[in-house]
């Protein structure tokens, strides 16, 4: 491991930032990125602070005993993470692959850094692309009388592959609240920024029919109220009269991809933090 990242939350107070800086330095540290973040509504203050871990007296192990009565001090809510760290991520998917293709492309390019060492579906059309990239592919028919004997194999297979992500790339399913309930924070969803103006199977055409002038699309985490979880990443594109329905599609498709891929990386870069199902997202 070359740095160490401290995520961190709590009640804004004097002398946060001093006492994690005066913490890094005592021991050896060089910090190499820091961002804060206070929100004067709720009186909270955020922070990320990353440092090398070169000539860091205290040994990796050890770190989070070390920090836990500055923590403790502070009553703050953290998390360390090492940029070593490479976490094991489940992507589900149904028909549409063009999520999918967009993180395994990029994930070969060490774009992502994580270990995929699973596809789940409830159809055949991905099975293609996991062999293109040698990942095992895993097939559930689901209908609404054999839901919730498929989730319990789903999640013993995550439980076997110890997985500590799910990203949701194009998903048609709906998770139960047991599946959600299990994985807080750790299950990534993307869908089309129509919601919920434009719900059903066709919000593209939806869309077209009434003439929009910008499409967009929202990566987020999922909570049992559907597409309303924390959202962390979204973007849009201006649309005009001139654009068929195949336009919208495309275009919509081409977002969806690139802000579900970004959503990935922010959250394996530890860059996140939720709060009041918002989160705060550092540079």
């Amino acid at each position: 491991m070359n740095s160490a990242i401290l995520l961190i939350s709590c009640s804004d107070q004097k002398g946060i930032t001093a006492a994690i800086a005066d913490f890094i330095y005592k021991n050896g540290g060089n910090i190499e990125h820091a961002d804060q973040h206070i929100d004067y509504q709720t009186n909270t203050f955020f922070m990320r602070v990353q440092w090398s871990l070169g000539d860091f007296k205290i040994p990796g192990d050890s770190i989070k005993d070390s920090f836990l009565p500055l923590a403790e001090n502070f009553s703050m809510a953290w998390s360390l993470h090492f940029d070593s760290d490479r976490p094991r991520v489940a992507i589900f998917v149904s028909r549409h692959t063009h999520c999918l293709q967009e993180i395994l492309i990029k994930h070969s390019q060490n774009y992502l850094p994580c270990e995929i060492p699973l596809i789940v579906s409830n159809h055949s059309d991905a099975s293609r692309n996991a062999k293109e990239f040698n990942i095992p592919f895993y097939e559930y028919s689901k209908n609404p009388k054999n839901k919730i004997e498929v989730e319990k194999k789903e999640m013993e297979l995550l439980r076997r592959e110890k997985i500590e992500l799910i990203v949701l790339a194009r998903y048609s399913q709906i998770l139960t609240g047991q599946f959600v309930g299990a994985y807080p924070n750790r299950i990534i969803n993307i869908h089309h920024s129509f919601l919920p103006a434009f719900i059903g199977s066709n919000p593209y055409g939806q869309a077209w029919s009434r003439g929009v002038k910008i499409i967009g699309a929202t990566s987020h985490y999922v909570t049992e109220q559907l597409d309303a979880g924390p959202i962390i990443e979204q973007d849009t594109a201006r649309v005009w009269h001139r654009n068929t329905l195949d336009d919208l599609k495309r275009e919509g498709q081409d977002l969806e991809r690139t802000v579900l891929s970004r959503a990935l990386r922010l959250h394996l870069e530890r860059k996140i933090l939720t709060y009041n199902n918002k989160t705060v997202v550092f540079d």
